[in-house]
């Protein structure tokens, strides 16, 4: 009965997704006011008059017509003049996809950095092109590709302005040639993976290219030094000959099979066997309208979350991995901050497998977002079957700011009768940007309604920033009552109130020295009667080297007021009692080497008190690459801490070495080993991926956990998976 309900509840979504559609959710483009900073930065592209072939060889007559977007202006390590290797890009497109050239002059002796041919590469690793595609001109939202000079691709959506969640796959092409004196690569982009609006003719673009030979990052449209190149509202302006083709109803279906083994040896269970099917579907209801489904969901092929030695009173965050959560992310994931926010997809099925589930996120016309997520998870043991639902809504207002609401609601399935188990949040956050991006600022209010309906259930919070080249900046506000309670959220502690000024200021000499200046910052607590009962005063100097490498110093003082029991080494034998009052500080000092050599590394060290006691800790990464097949990386952090009795010294390891293999950019190997002395556990987790189809795979992905010492296994799994995108 409760799969039925489940599927019927999914087609019900289908069909008001459909009916919304008919009636006229999807408007025409009637605003096509070029806002953009760089709106003199026009680049015509012209419709094809024959075929092109993706070979990396810029031959074909529409490349030879083609308006060249050349003179690219240096962004890094300053924003002046021209780039001292120069670029051009070149674009055509017919009536199903767009073709886009790019050529990237390298004269300077060396080889090319390129890290792996694993799609979705770190940025500051590699040489690489980027395209930032604003489709719906608001300055805000949009669509991200780029390759490095491996030939790797890079697709996100885009959203904040600037920021691209990479996790976001579409089919296109790509191929890239190498030549003595520069390296070539033609794309083509199918106009069904990108929303547009209806009559869509005029998009805001820029292409970014990082060298890191020259230490240059550069962009077509001129960005300030203080903004990523992403930056939205920097973008130039591309007009099409005609007006591109109406989006017909896609679909796509991504079924997929799983089977595995699993033992676990501490509790001395026998093997136990699964093997089970399930499906995602891709919907484009238009083409700025998307409806994802999924059944029966499997997450194993995901990356494990990196282990983070823990000292804090209060729980860690980890950001979401997962597929079906992550594209348009942000509809439903910014609101508030990241550690006081109402809804935090891993709060979904990492407790209770999740049976379906269902989301519709996209645009309104040109200036209203949307997003409506369902998603039920199963009955266990432990958790009774649970329902949650989100809808958010955001509506743009003036030149890039926007304001936006929020509901978010848990229920229980067959709770018991003299039960009543519910938490619902709504919310209201209005986000402000300028048109320069120098101002940038947010305001939230929060409710949340659970059973009893106690008092104080409210989260509010104000930032403020400013940028310039020299100067940022800023000041935050947080006070969240102490029965606000977001069980769908991320919410690291309650009832205080919080108040964090910074500011940064930077010399910019351009010489080896690229940039140095210090950084204030004043970050305080108090309870809710105003009182303080924690502060964090942090004074850095950071200098940044023309090879884009990094020195951080400085000193950081603490004082906090023990609001509950607390055992800073973690052991669980001995606590710190709620009340009593500490101040302690200490030094610290990092730094970050360049990524252009095959040999990169990074460490940060601290020695200071630690509540009545000392600490020191040092941590950091060792990587060396043999590009562009194997990249291999070290991460290591050693925390020692000495508490007077009767805390013992805690010393502890956490070791993480990593080897990423690409033997093509259709085979990829991966191992990560964990050993953490703070959980007494070492974890393996290997990883194969064969992407034998566009965006379909086949994953063999085996873990094992073991006790450090004994070296007996705790538990081990093997699963394998298969995925197939049909459309």
């Amino acid at each position: 009965m409760f799969i039925i309900k489940q599927i019927s509840l999914l087609i019900v979504f289908f069909f008001i997704t459909i009916s919304a559609n008919a009636i006229g959710f999807e408007k025409p483009e009637s605003d096509t006011t070029l806002n953009t900073f760089n709106k003199d930065f026009i680049y015509n592209v012209k419709k094809m008059q024959s075929t092109i072939k993706i070979d990396g060889i810029i031959e074909e007559s529409d490349w030879m017509v083609a308006q060249k977007a050349d003179n690219f202006y240096r962004v890094l390590p300053i924003d002046t003049g021209f780039a001292y290797q120069q670029s051009v890009i070149l674009m055509t497109y017919d009536d199903k996809a767009l073709y886009l050239a790019q050529i990237f002059y390298d004269t300077i002796p060396g080889k090319r950095v390129m890290e792996s041919f694993r799609r979705d590469f770190s940025f500051g690793s590699n040489d690489n092109l980027l395209v930032f595609f604003d489709t719906f001109l608001d300055q805000t939202n949009g669509f991200s590709f780029g390759v490095s000079a491996s030939g790797a691709k890079w697709d996100g959506t885009m959203s904040d302005g600037h920021s691209i969640s990479l996790d976001w796959d579409c089919k296109w092409e790509s191929k890239t040639k190498h030549y003595d004196d520069r390296w070539v690569t033609e794309m083509r982009i199918p106009f069904k993976s990108i929303r547009y609006p209806k009559n869509s003719q005029i998009w805001n673009t820029n292409f970014s290219r990082l060298d890191l030979k020259s230490n240059e990052k550069s962009a077509w449209a001129p960005v300030p030094r203080q903004f990523p190149t992403a930056s939205l509202a920097y973008t130039g302006v591309m007009k099409f000959d005609e007006p591109l083709p109406k989006s017909k109803t896609q679909f796509s279906l991504i079924p997929y099979i799983f089977g595995g083994v699993s033992k676990d040896y501490e509790a001395g269970t026998d093997a136990k066997y699964r093997k089970d099917f399930g499906f995602d579907a891709k919907i484009g209801i238009s083409s700025s309208m998307n409806l994802d489904l999924t059944y029966n969901p499997d997450f194993s092929q995901v990356e494990v979350d990196e282990q983070i030695v823990n000292f804090d009173r209060f729980e860690l965050f980890f950001p979401e991995k997962r597929q079906f959560f992550l594209e348009n992310s942000d509809l439903f994931a910014n609101f508030g901050y990241k550690n006081v926010t109402p809804f935090f997809s891993r709060r979904i099925g990492l407790d209770a497998p999740v049976l379906a589930g269902a989301r519709l996120s996209g645009k309104i016309g040109n200036n209203l977002r949307i997003g409506l997520m369902n998603m039920s998870t199963r009955e266990t043991d432990e958790h009774l079957a649970r329902n949650f639902t989100v809808v958010s809504v955001q509506k743009k207002l003036f030149a890039r700011s926007n304001i936006g609401f929020i509901v978010v609601n848990k229920e229980y399935f067959n709770q018991p009768t003299d039960t009543t188990m519910f938490n619902r949040v709504i919310g209201v956050d209005y986000n402000l940007k300028s048109k320069d991006n120098f101002w940038d600022g947010k305001f939230f209010y929060h409710r949340s309604f659970q059973p009893d309906s106690p008092d104080k259930q409210y989260s509010q919070g104000a930032m403020l920033m400013y940028s310039t080249k020299h100067i940022k900046a800023g000041f935050t506000q947080t006070a969240v009552g102490e029965n606000y309670k977001a069980e769908v959220g991320f919410v690291q502690r309650t009832g205080y109130n919080y108040i964090a000024p910074e500011i940064t200021y930077l010399f910019v000499p351009n010489k080896w020295i690229v940039s140095h200046g210090p950084t204030i910052e004043l970050n305080t607590f108090f309870n809710p009667d105003l009182k303080k009962i924690e502060h964090e005063n942090r004074f850095d100097y950071q200098i940044n080297f023309s090879n884009r490498a990094g020195l951080r110093f400085g000193h950081v003082d603490f004082f906090v007021e023990l609001q509950q029991d607390f055992d800073p080494t973690h052991g669980g034998d001995h606590y710190l009692p709620a009340g009593t009052k500490y101040d302690f500080a200490g030094n610290y000092i990092g730094f970050e080497s360049t990524k252009k050599t095959l040999f990169n590394w990074a460490f940060e060290t601290a020695r200071g008190t630690f509540y009545d006691g000392l600490i020191h800790y040092f941590k950091g990464e060792i990587g060396y690459r043999f590009q562009p097949f194997i990249n291999a990386t070290l991460n290591f952090d050693y925390t020692d801490i000495d508490l007077p009795a009767p805390f013992e010294r805690s010393q502890n390891w956490l070791i993480g070495p990593k080897i990423d293999v690409t033997f093509t950019d259709k085979l990829f190997w991966s191992t990560f080993v964990q050993y953490n002395e703070q959980i007494d556990n070492m974890n393996i987790n290997m990883r194969l991926q064969w992407r034998y189809q566009p965006v379909s795979d086949i994953y063999l992905v085996y873990t094992d956990n073991y006790i450090p010492g004994s070296w007996t296994s705790r538990n081990r799994a093997l699963v394998l998976k298969m995925t197939y995108w049909l459309n």
